[in-house]
């Protein structure tokens, strides 16, 4: 068994979770970053919510939780579209005492090419959907971190982390998504948001697609990651592998055994 299971997440959506690989988890005692989508928050009873949250409460795993994003945008110009975002980050609260999650991931959503004319106008709303979001989180003990995804430099973020400070709110680094849609380096993405960061989605892939490999299968420069946390010191986020086939976790688990720097 590798040590450096202990240390990290890995994610898995509440559905397959259910279905699938909830006793995988319990007998391995891996930590869990459960995906909440729009199918799990409608369709799964709260009972089924809950049995789950004791089974893995009585293991003494740490949990995760990553919130729902497709189609969702907090700082949407239609008033409808926030409304429904923020529905769905309400039933993502209810399940918080249920869980007990040191944190919830939650993606921005901000995108250059669709927003860049009314950036203004959609970081004021988007701050104040978090602001909501992560005082809700913080009140029910978790806190909201912020995950990159489509943004293509660090400064289409740092305004949200500027702005949500007081609240707590840090920023998920997906290395992963910054090697593919980035146009910034991933010095330059640690250099600008290092001071928020709290959490790490690690994953590989060859800069063309996201692809969620094991670590070391592709071109991400997690040399140069592992390099910026020996020099940092006291910078500890929270680590979630993201593979997205069973079979690349054992080599990215390896990976990280060798590698780490903690």
């Amino acid at each position: 068994m590798f040590s450096v299971l202990k240390m990290v997440h890995v994610n898995v959506p509440f559905v397959m979770l259910q279905a699938t690989y909830l006793d995988f988890v319990l007998e391995n005692g891996v930590n869990p970053e459960i995906g909440l989508d729009a199918e799990a928050l409608d369709s799964v009873p709260d009972t089924v919510f809950a049995e789950c949250a004791d089974r893995l409460g009585q293991r003494g795993v740490s949990v995760t939780l990553h919130g729902p994003f497709i189609d969702l945008s907090p700082g949407s110009a239609d008033p409808e579209i926030r409304t429904v975002t923020r529905r769905r980050f309400e039933q993502v609260l209810r399940l918080v005492p249920l869980f007990r999650p040191k944190a919830v991931v939650c993606h921005p959503g901000y995108e250059k090419f669709r927003y860049g004319y009314m950036r203004a106008s959609w970081m004021e709303k988007s701050v104040e959907m978090w602001h909501w979001f992560s005082e809700s989180l913080n009140e029910l003990g978790s806190r909201l971190v912020l995950e990159n995804v489509y943004e293509t430099a660090p400064e289409d973020l740092l305004p949200l982390f500027e702005a949500l400070a007081p609240q707590r709110v840090g920023f998920c680094l997906d290395v992963g998504h910054q090697s593919v849609f980035s146009r910034t380096s991933l010095g330059a993405w640690l250099s600008v948001l290092g001071p928020y960061l709290r959490h790490l989605h690690l994953h590989d892939n060859h800069g063309d697609m996201d692809a969620h490999l094991a670590l070391g299968n592709g071109k991400v420069d997690l040399p140069l990651l592992f390099e910026y946390f020996r020099k940092s010191g006291d910078i500890r986020p929270l680590i979630t592998l993201e593979p997205h086939v069973p079979e690349d976790l054992w080599p990215s688990l390896s990976y990280l055994e060798a590698n780490w720097p903690w």
